[in-house]
């Protein structure tokens, strides 16, 4: 018997019994249905959770400190065993070697690494903002180019994004823009605020006890966006979040001239600048750790929120796994339906079976004949079952974000098929009908044929 007289005996057999077959697929897709839908919501979660993290740009940044400056008993190191101690003045084993300063020197080092895209530092200077009537002291923060789109800088209410890195611009929050105008905070688009900060002054030295004097400096900067949000600091110990932004260039302009304590008063100004942190961003998030690494064996305490990246990710898995296990159930059920229409089947054609055997069928025709039946049925319950499970998984997600808008909330996808599933889907339904039809495919091909011969 060649593998076409198999094939065709088959086809011919699931078309005799039309009913009992549409019943079985239907069976097997609504198994089907249920596991392809179950997982693909924790595919769409995953993406929901995940991809909003990962378009939040802080998965491909690393956050760099200064040593010595976490902590009232020295510099807090970030590890992969946790944070620890490290007295002030010494060096990051322990030694009393001189800890390392974030300066534009080590700035520019860090830059020179590999997979590293961009290094800048986290610049929050305190002024004092003017507009009309409105009068208050706050910390405005620098913002890098590479920004634009993330984080906070993804829903820009009003207006748009900085033009260049040296723009006298500036935006606020949503909450700034509504303390300022609360009848119609987009008014403010345009408009030119004074920044007042305290600088150095060389000039009269010699009348001070200090060989210099503070003047006071004014910065006319325009609104050219409003943000729903703050933007956060990436500072260890979650630094104070920041309702007024400027572009970095302007920021660093700023911040060398700005006195905004008895430190900074003192501070010799022929001394190279250093930063309380800088923000390393990597090409790809995959680099983040490898470049932390690598920066920690620099000297500098160093963290990211990769390790908080791969935990959803486990943790998804987990979800996916029981999501997958309650789907199975249904499957298993239609796994059963499928041993009873091939159990049947045998009952039904036991004479047939026989009269193969006795012109020369071989126990390995007959099972095969059953395997391939038990296979179509679940090829054809796996495609109707994905596509089941992906209009399900499209209506609930229309009636979901319809939902989500009514309550001013962002729209998203929940359930999400993708290939990788739908493949796999197909292939485990079909894996699942040739093991439910094992058993009657292997009864069948034990038959004796003079029993067989012999039913009626």
């Amino acid at each position: 018997m060649t593998f076409n007289d198999t094939i065709s005996l088959s086809m011919r057999n699931l078309r005799q019994s039309k009913l009992r077959t549409a019943l079985t697929t239907l069976g097997v897709s609504i198994g089907i249905a249920s596991l392809a839908g179950m997982v693909s919501l924790g595919v769409g979660l995953q993406d929901q959770v995940v991809g909003r993290f990962l378009q939040s740009g802080v998965f491909d940044a690393i956050t760099v400190t200064s040593p010595g400056l976490l902590g009232p008993a020295g510099a807090a190191i970030a590890g992969r065993g946790g944070l620890r101690e490290v007295p002030r003045g010494r060096g990051i084993d322990g030694n009393s070697a001189t800890a390392p300063k974030l300066t534009d020197e080590a700035i520019k080092q860090i830059s020179g690494m590999e997979n590293v895209r961009e290094v800048y530092p986290n610049l929050i200077v305190p002024v004092e903002l003017t507009l009309g009537d409105f009068s208050r002291p706050l910390t405005v923060g620098g913002v890098p180019m590479s920004a634009k789109g993330e984080g906070a800088f993804q829903t820009i209410t009003h207006g748009a994004f900085f033009s260049n890195e040296s723009d006298p611009a500036c935006m606020v929050s949503s909450d700034m823009a509504k303390e300022i105008s609360d009848q119609n905070p987009s008014t403010l688009i345009g408009k030119s605020p004074t920044l007042s900060y305290a600088a150095r002054s060389n000039e009269g030295g010699a009348d001070s006890p200090f060989g210099f004097q503070v003047r006071k400096v004014e910065v006319q900067c325009r609104i050219v966006g409003i943000v729903e949000r703050n933007a956060g600091t990436l500072v260890i110990g979650g630094g104070p979040p920041v309702s007024v932004m400027i572009p970095l260039g302007l920021a660093k302009t700023i911040d060398a001239e700005v006195v905004g304590n008895a430190q900074s008063l003192l501070r010799d100004p022929f001394q190279p600048k250093t930063y309380a942190s800088v923000t390393v961003k990597v090409k790809q998030a995959r680099f983040t750790q490898d470049v932390e690494d690598k920066i920690r064996q620099m000297g500098y305490p160093a963290f990211s929120v990769n390790d908080a990246l791969k935990g959803a990710k486990n943790a998804f898995i987990v979800i996916d796994i029981l999501l997958s296990l309650i789907g199975s159930i249904a499957l298993a059920v239609s796994s059963l339906g499928i041993v009873n229409t091939m159990v049947m089947s045998i009952l039904e054609r036991t004479r047939e079976i026989g009269i193969m055997k006795a012109i020369g069928a071989s126990n390995e025709h007959i099972r095969r004949i059953f395997l391939i039946e038990a296979s179509v049925i679940g090829l054809l319950g796996g495609l109707v079952g994905t596509t089941l499970g992906w209009l399900v998984g499209q209506v609930i997600n229309f009636g979901a974000n319809i939902y989500i808008r009514s309550q001013g909330g962002p729209p998203g996808t929940f359930f999400v098929l993708p290939l990788w599933l739908i493949a796999s889907a197909i292939a485990f339904a079909v894996v699942v009908s040739l093991i439910a039809g094992s058993y009657p495919a292997a009864r069948a091909a034990n038959l004796d044929p003079i029993q067989a011969l012999r039913h009626d």
